[in-house]
């Protein structure tokens, strides 16, 4: 549950938000992460009236409660202000008509003055909203970012990922985060990996310990946060196991109901995980330009057996 008072905690310094009245109201529930101008509403035509957003009154807003006497005013501002809006945010440092403060007051309703214009907060609130809300997880494994394409590299504990990420690290790509991924929708269409900032830039390596990334091989081997492109499960090999060799079927995982390419890599002794994990990036790459190996290869071969199958037909 996301209340008024998350809200002001965490964002006053950026909104530039000053608490003028309705205190007692904090605790009120943020609901959806919207906000809107009263706009018809304040003229008494409240059909289809969002009752569950911040209101945002602008300079517009607030000269025209102005150019109303005090009795219609309260009447008018009593008539958008319910139980479910979460809170009133004055723009641009207006000085709120005190009928407001008295209404605000009275159905304990958080009250704030905000230091930037009418459009801009609109806009800053809406994105810091979105960014709450947002759905999240997290998620053991490993985030790297190889040749630009995010990599989150899951398997059972001890299968190798944080040395295949060192591995990949010492060749020059970069570290998000190791053991824990935190895991979050962005937009609604794709999922944002970070770390926790007690474990930032640090990895477990078993026999070495704790170690620095950013200190070892520099900052310019680390990054705050990453889109995850694709995920590759480090397993065991196992001989009575059917892996894929020509790559046609192309598997996909739902993280946060986000489709996400999927592939699973054996591990045995003699393999380079490195340079493998380095060729499914590369690969990806090429995919989303447009260029599948597997598909193109498929269809070479396709062609060969055909013309070779008409050849033998013209002979017989």
């Amino acid at each position: 549950m996301y209340l008024v008072e998350d809200l002001y905690k965490r964002h006053a310094d950026k909104l530039g938000l000053e608490l003028i009245a309705g205190k007692t109201g904090m605790k009120r529930c943020i609901r959806v992460p919207e906000a809107h101008r009263p706009g018809l509403a304040l003229s008494g035509y409240l059909k289809s009236h969002a009752h569950k957003r911040i209101l945002i009154f602008g300079k517009v807003e607030i000269e025209y409660l102005l150019d109303l006497d005090s009795e219609l005013r309260i009447a008018r501002l009593e008539s958008i202000l319910t139980k479910s809006t979460p809170a009133v945010i004055v723009a641009r440092r207006y000085r709120p008509p005190k009928e407001l403060s008295v209404v605000c007051e009275k159905y304990q309703v958080p009250l704030f003055r905000a230091n930037m214009t009418t459009m801009n907060l609109l806009s800053k609130l809406t994105l810091l909203l979105m960014e709450e809300f947002a759905s999240s997880m997290s998620c053991h494994g490993t985030l790297v970012e190889v040749f630009g394409v995010g990599v989150l590299i899951q398997g059972d504990s001890s299968v190798g990922k944080s040395e295949a990420a060192l591995g990949l690290i010492e060749r020059g790509h970069r570290l998000i985060s190791d053991d824990i991924v935190k895991v979050k929708k962005r937009e609604g269409s794709y999922l944002e990996g970070s770390g926790a900032e007690l474990t930032r830039h640090h990895m477990e390596i078993r026999g070495i310990g704790i170690i620095n990334v950013a200190k070892l091989y520099g900052a310019v081997c680390v990054r705050y946060q990453k889109s995850i492109d694709i995920v590759v499960k480090l397993e065991a090999w196992d001989e009575q196991n059917f892996y894929d060799r020509v790559g046609l079927d192309e598997k996909y995982c739902d993280i946060l109901d986000v489709k996400l390419p999927f592939h699973i890599l054996p591990v045995k002794p003699g393999r380079d995980v490195v340079l493998l994990l380095e060729t499914i990036a590369l690969n990806h790459r090429l995919k989303r330009m447009g260029y599948n190996s597997a598909q193109e290869f498929s269809t070479k071969l396709y062609d060969v057996i055909s013309e070779k199958s008409g050849k033998r037909s013209r002979d017989q």
